[in-house]
C-alpha cells in the first residue's frame, strides 16, 4: 500500500532543499505521533544520576559525560508521558544501564568478541538465574531486576527478564559483526538491530502502566506480534538515522543508514534517505494495523499499543534534540 507521506518521502526532490542533514530527517520522516512529554521527567534525571552514582557507574568521567549528552531521563519522557513516576524512574534507570552497558559492551568487544563473554554470561546468569552480580554493572542490574520485580506481575517480570536477555545475547552477534572485515548484508544489520534496540525489554513497562493485565490471548495475538515488531523497528530505526554520522565515524556498521549506503555504494544523505523510506513505511503499517485491531482489544491491550507508539515518538523528538547526536545537524543535506 502506497500513501500519500510516502510517496513524498520516496521523491524527496519534490521539496524545498534541507539545510543540513537533520533538517532532510526531518523534512521526510512521517512522525504521525505529536510531541509530548512526562512532568515528572526532571525528578526522574535527578534520580538516575543518584541510581549510576550509586554503583559507581559514573565514576569515570567519560561515562559521566556520556550519561550528560544521552539525557536517559528525557527518552524516558518522551517514550511514556502519562506513566507514573515510579514507572518513569524504572524506566529512566533501565536506558541509562542500557546506554553504559551498550557502550562498555562495543569498548571491550570490537576487537575481541570473546572477551566479552565473561561480562554478558554475568547478565545472563542475573536474567535468568538470579544470581548474585560479580561487578558494578552487574549490581546494578540486579538492583534493576528487584524494581520491575516489585513492580510488575511475576510474568511481566519473566517477559522482560526474556527479553533483556534476548538483547543481551544480541551484543555478541554486534561484536562479531564489528570484527568481520565484511560489514553485514541489510538483512543481517536489520536482524542484529532488533535484537541490540533495546527496545522490547521496555514493552513489560507499558504492560505494567495500564490498570489492568492484558490476557494471554491477547499478548500472543499475531496482530499484536506484529505490532510489537513494527514500533520496535521504527523505534530504533529513527535513532540510527540520527546517529548515522556519529556511527560512521567511529567506525560503527550495525546501522540501517549505513547498510543503505554500502548495500546501494550511495552517499551518506542518499542512504538516510533511503532508510527514512523504509521506516515510513513501517511507522504507516504500525497505523493502519493498530486502527484495524483495535475493535477486538479490550482498554488494556489499547493502552498497551499506544505505549508502543509511544516508543516511536519518543525515540523520534529525543533523536531530534539529544547532544549524543548534535554532529547530524552540522552535516550538509547534500554532497
Amino acid at each position: 500500500m502506497t500513501t500519500t507521506h510516502e510517496g513524498a518521502a520516496a521523491v524527496p526532490h519534490t521539496r524545498a532543499p534541507a539545510a543540513s542533514l537533520q533538517a532532510l530527517i526531518e523534512a521526510e520522516l512521517y512522525m504521525p505521533f505529536p510531541f509530548r512529554s512526562n512532568p515528572h521527567e526532571s525528578a526522574a534525571a535527578a534520580g538516575v544520576d543518584n541510581w549510576l552514582r550509586a554503583y559507581g557507574l559514573t565514576e569515570d568521567p567519560a561515562v559521566a559525560a556520556m550519561v550528560a549528552r544521552t539525557r536517559p531521563a528525557e527518552l524516558a519522557s518522551y517514550n511514556s508521558p502519562t506513566t507514573d513516576p515510579e514507572l518513569l524512574q524504572i524506566t529512566a534507570n533501565q536506558i541509562a544501564y542500557q546506554f553504559v552497558y551498550d557502550d562498555r559492551a562495543e569498548e571491550i568487544g570490537r576487537r575481541r568478541p570473546a572477551r566479552l563473554m565473561p561480562m554478558l554470561c554475568e547478565s545472563v546468569g542475573i536474567l535468568r538465574d538470579g544470581r548474585p552480580p560479580s561487578t558494578p554493572l552487574g549490581a546494578a542490574l540486579a538492583d534493576l531486576r528487584c524494581q520491575v520485580e516489585q513492580r510488575c506481575t511475576p510474568a511481566q517480570a519473566d517477559r522482560w527478564a526474556w527479553a533483556g536477555r534476548e538483547y543481551v545475547h544480541g551484543l555478541l552477534y554486534e561484536a562479531v559483526a564489528q570484527a568481520d572485515p565484511v560489514s553485514p548484508s541489510i538483512g543481517l544489520c536489520t536482524s542484529i538491530r532488533s535484537l541490540i534496540a533495546g527496545v522490547e525489554p521496555f514493552y513489560p513497562l507499558c504492560e505494567a502502566a495500564q490498570p489492568g493485565e492484558l490476557t494471554p490471548g491477547e499478548l500472543g495475538h499475531p496482530a499484536l506480534r506484529r505490532l510489537r515488531r513494527l514500533s520496535a523497528d521504527a523505534a530504533v530505526w529513527i535513532p540510527d538515522l540520527f546517529s548515522a554520522v556519529k556511527e560512521e565515524r567511529t567506525g560503527g556498521v550495525i546501522n540501517l543508514a549505513l547498510a543503505y549506503r554500502r548495500e546501494h555504494g550511495c552517499s551518506l544523505q542518499e542512504g538516510v534517505s533511503l532508510a527514512v523510506r523504509r521506516i515510513n513505511r513501517t511507522t504507516a503499517e504500525f497505523e493502519r494495523l493498530f486502527r484495524e485491531t483495535e475493535p477486538e482489544l479490550s482498554p488494556f491491550a489499547i493502552g498497551y499499543v499506544e505505549g508502543m507508539a509511544g516508543w516511536i515518538r519518543g525515540c523520534y523528538y529525543w533523536s531530534r534534540n539529544v547532544p549524543r547526536y548534535a554532529d547530524t545537524a552540522a552535516v550538509a543535506a547534500e554532497t
